[in-house]
């Protein structure tokens, strides 16, 4: 039975979305079987590969490369539990999904006309299936260095938000609590250094409280280096 347009492997779509992805295939057939569901290998028959594989091998690639970076951003103040949460924020169905919509992976599938005609393109559990088979497939086509590269265009500033939002704490909110509710009064933030080029800053922070510098903390924003300051506080005033 001959494919549709709809269904037919389009190589100009595959070159649009390479620059979506800002990776250039040697072997594009691997980026199509990235693209390709289950529901597609089953009615096309024999011949028609589906991401499955491919989806396991990117599993691993992107939680390996997930937490390589975290640890090399946040390893020498974060604990494992600490590091194992932020990487659970950022390598799961939800924030995938919402990787493969930014590429514009949903309208690249090559889905079954059931799966399609259900909205199968904007199903969370595909896109981010999808998305993880895309990381196997430059994994195969290249070398790790490529798959980093990738994540780290991918997840931008998530990778430094991921202390805070990932951990789900707000450091500085539960020390200004403490300070009010024990000592009746709050810290203050005061940045004291900022060093290294405009691409990659780390940003040095005191809290002053009471007359006194409590803590210091760094960070690769101002935000950041005042949770890691309050987080340090914290351990000092709780014990």
């Amino acid at each position: 039975m001959e494919e549709s347009d709809s269904f037919k492997p389009r190589q100009d779509s595959v070159s649009d979305l390479e620059i979506s992805l800002g990776y250039h295939f040697v072997h594009p057939e691997l980026l199509e079987q990235a693209l390709s569901h289950r529901s597609y290998a089953v009615e096309h028959g024999i011949g028609a590969l589906d991401n499955e594989r491919l989806e396991f091998l990117g599993d691993a690639a992107l939680e390996l490369v997930v937490s390589h970076l975290l640890f090399t951003r946040h390893g020498e103040r974060c604990r494992e539990g600490e590091l194992t949460r932020m990487r659970s924020f950022l390598v799961n169905e939800s924030q995938l999904a919402t990787q493969a919509l930014r590429l514009g992976l949903g309208k690249h599938l090559r889905l079954g006309r059931g799966e399609d005609g259900s909205g199968g393109r904007e199903k969370p559990s595909i896109l981010s299936d999808a998305f993880e088979a895309v990381v196997g497939a430059i994994y195969l086509d290249s070398r790790i260095e490529k798959v980093f590269s990738f994540i780290e265009r991918c997840f931008g500033d998530l990778l430094d938000q991921a202390v805070d939002i990932g951990l789900g704490q707000d450091y500085k909110s539960k020390l200004q609590e403490l300070t009010q509710g024990r000592f009746h009064s709050v810290p203050v933030y005061k940045i004291e250094k900022v060093s290294g080029p405009d691409h990659q800053r780390t940003f040095q922070v005191i809290i002053n409280f009471n007359g006194r510098v409590l803590q210091r903390g760094s960070g690769r924003s101002k935000k950041e280096a005042e949770q890691d300051a309050a987080r340090k506080a914290l351990g000092i005033l709780d014990t």
